[in-house]
């Protein structure tokens, strides 16, 4: 029998956040993630370690038989998908050989590999960086390669990852307009299960996120590893199955085939737990909250104010005393934000035009947007105002003096109307921030909605990169200022965008329902407080349906609360109830957006629960939304997560008015009883017996820890 010709020449580990990171290079070739996940011992010996992920190499094969690496190579005898494809001058294939030549320690808990090409020494170099955040637990990783004058790349991925062993599920999210964040789940099997979102935006089919997990993985319990690309581009997620079983896992940004001298991917952020698919998706709210910390830190102020939307109440038709009169019935339901949607811009009377012209309409506003905005904040409101910067109508001053602006062909098919701006023109982008920033310096606004209201024909990735770098340049000419991610609703959600905007707005469609099933979602990526969520005409206009009015408040208060509909529909019995759930949303949202909000396991598709725990484990609050009809007579109990087993805990319904009485004729416990008290050990085993719902309706629950009294002995 052969023995191996290969050795480990380099390892290196990087600890923190309960986490482990091995890496480990083969013949000073590129290294590979060897492990990530529970913390390995401190005298691990992390070679032989490396050695025991080799497999042993039969007929037919390569030999030697290398693991899969960070960027794999075909050189190598890689027959997967490989990390990075080069072309040279004559744009043929050029098959790089990468060579470790140094490995540099980035702070406490990052490291650098720098490897140069054995063929072309000085020409090409690719350095991957890696590093362990020590507070979240997340692993980042991205890569960046230079090549000679005239050469391309042609794909990049951000370092691949293995799947871990066991981890026999993929799940994902599929999605379109007014319909975001639909949970799918295949299998491994021989090749590639591909996503890509080519529409030079994240997209709200594509969302850039894949969570491996094993057979019984669920919400609290077992096994997953979950992957997101920060980027706010096209972009492709491949998961693949060599014949001979390894698997790996690449994203990376999609066609970014320009010559240049330095390309780099975009990070890729990797969480593990071995505490259910419950434990990832909180270690990406600690790492959205930590990004956030700063936004929310220079404005000094309650970053999270409720909203209220003028979209669905009056459109295009923009009155300043409608709207004064609007402004006043949303203060006085509870508003802190006004915000004044498409149409307040020249010319903009419908879809059809204006766009690209970011003046004040004088007909529609004679004295300017001061006397509105003096007007919100005389109702002690904050002014918010929309924007589509990356779009222009041909029927606009800005198409008819700059045809050159527009991105692609003349005779391309236009969406809603209207075309893209080319955001990876300078001058283009020079433009818009004159006219923006003339809007923001000269009257009162402290919010921005930023929309993107259609796909693009064409494009490099470079307009994503333009996009980013003028919104860059808004946050920090104005960074008193909330900028919200908007695209079509949730055309642009991803951890890019997000290290700039301070709220994405999760769907066009104001639906309860809907948004009940989205938000519980998008919640395995995406801290509660940074979905906007508002409360909706009685009358859907996306989806036709009515729904309650205690049932769309509720389903708002569970992320960042809104209001988007024309007050004057409401009756006397709503308008109570909505300043009901919002006075009630005001005094519980630094709780519900400090906490840890864990998924809970109903046994039911039809209900879609969730709680919010603070660090102590001293407090709680539950929701559950009953979509539709259960298949059972009964509420089963729903099982909590995430209290102290040893603590008694005194139980409320917080919502007692909304218990249906035809679905309880006869309750154990009435909804205004004293309150429950029971055990953490027993909610965590047993679970809470809930009041039975009707569809289209939301329960919600509170408890609290009881101090024990202390007695002598």
């Amino acid at each position: 029998m052969d023995t191996p010709d290969f050795a480990v020449t380099d390892v290196y580990r990087l600890d923190g956040g309960g986490r482990t990171a091995a890496f480990a290079s083969f013949n000073r070739g590129v290294p590979g993630l060897i492990h990530f996940g529970r913390v390995l011992p401190d005298d691990d010996d992390l070679a032989a370690l490396a050695l025991a992920t080799i497999p042993n190499v039969g007929a037919g094969q390569i030999d030697p038989f290398l693991p899969l690496t960070l960027c794999p190579l075909a050189i190598t005898g890689w027959q997967g998908h490989p990390g990075m494809v080069l072309q040279g001058e004559d744009g043929s294939d050029y098959l790089a050989n990468a060579v470790l030549v140094k490995i540099e320690a980035v702070g406490a808990h990052g490291v650098q590999f720098t490897l140069l090409d054995r063929g072309k020494p000085e020409g090409i170099k690719l350095v991957i960086s890696a590093a362990l955040d020590p507070h979240t637990g997340i692993l980042k990783l991205s890569q960046r390669v230079t090549i000679p004058d005239g050469w391309s790349c042609s794909w990049l991925a951000a370092p691949a990852l293995p799947a871990p062993t066991g981890m026999s599920r993929i799940i994902d999210h599929s999605g379109r307009w007014c319909g975001e964040f639909r949970r799918q789940e295949t299998g491994w099997r021989t090749g590639a299960h591909v996503r890509e979102s080519r529409e030079g935006r994240t997209g709200h089919a594509h969302f850039p996120g894949v969570t491996l997990a094993t057979a019984s993985t669920g919400e609290h319990t077992g096994a997953c590893l979950a992957a997101t690309l920060a980027w706010s581009g096209g972009h492709r997620m491949l998961a693949e199955e060599l014949p001979d079983g390894r698997r790996q896992l690449q994203f990376g940004i999609l066609d970014d085939g320009l010559a240049r001298g330095e390309i780099a991917s975009p990070e890729l952020l990797v969480s593990w737990s071995d505490e259910g698919l419950n434990g990832v998706a909180q270690s990406f709210h600690r790492h959205l909250r930590a990004i956030q910390a700063p936004i929310d830190a220079r404005r000094q102020r309650e970053p999270r104010p409720v909203h209220y939307n003028c979209w669905e109440a009056v459109y295009f038709r923009h009155d300043l005393e409608e709207l004064k009169t609007i402004a006043t019935l949303a203060a006085g339901l509870g508003a802190e934000r006004f915000v004044l949607d498409d149409g307040w811009f020249r010319g903009r009377n419908n879809d059809t035009s204006s766009l690209g012209d970011w003046e004040i309409d004088r007909t529609k506003f004679p004295d300017g947007l001061t006397p509105l905005i003096e007007h919100v904040h005389s109702e002690g409101m904050r002014f918010g105002l929309w924007f589509e910067p990356e779009m222009v109508n041909k029927d606009s001053d800005l198409f008819r003096a700059h045809p050159d602006y527009m991105l692609g062909p003349d005779d391309q098919p236009s969406g809603r109307q209207q075309h893209v701006l080319d955001m990876a023109n300078p001058e283009v982008r020079t433009h818009l921030f004159g006219q923006i920033d003339a809007i923001l310096s000269s009257h009162s606004i402290d919010y921005v909605k930023w929309d993107h209201n259609r796909p693009l024909t064409g494009g490099s990735p470079d307009q994503a990169r333009g996009f980013m770098s003028l919104l860059g340049d808004l946050v920090r000419a104005h960074p008193d200022v909330d900028f919200e991610s908007c695209s079509s609703g949730g055309g642009r959600i991803d951890f890019g965008v997000l290290e700039l905007a301070s709220r994405v707005w999760l769907s066009d469609s104001n639906d309860a329902l809907e948004r009940l099933r989205m938000q519980h979602e998008a919640s395995r990526w995406i801290a509660p407080e940074v979905q906007g969520s508002h409360v909706g005409p009685r009358h859907c206009h996306t989806s036709g349906r009515v729904l309650s009015m205690p049932f769309r408040a509720w389903v708002a208060a569970q992320r960042h609360m809104g209001f988007e509909m024309d007050p004057r529909e409401l009756t006397p019995e709503e308008s109570t109830t909505l300043r009901r759930v919002t006075s009630w949303w005001k005094d519980n949202r630094a709780f519900l957006f400090s906490g840890t909000l864990h998924r809970l396991e109903s046994g039911d598709v039809d209900v879609f629960a969730e709680m919010t725990v603070d660090a102590d484990a001293d407090r709680f609050i539950l929701f559950a939304g009953q979509a539709g009809a259960s298949s059972q007579i009964f509420q089963r109990p729903l099982r909590v997560a995430g209290l102290d087993p040893a603590a008694l805990y005194e139980i409320r319904l917080v919502n007692p008015e909304d218990v249906s009485l035809l679905a309880n004729r006869r309750m154990v416990r009435s909804p205004d009883a004293e309150p429950q008290r029971l055990s953490g050990a027993f909610l965590m085993e047993h679970g809470i017996r809930l009041p039975n719902a009707v569809p289209a309706s939301m329960t919600v629950m509170e408890g609290r820890r009881l101090i024990r009294e202390e007695t002598d002995d």
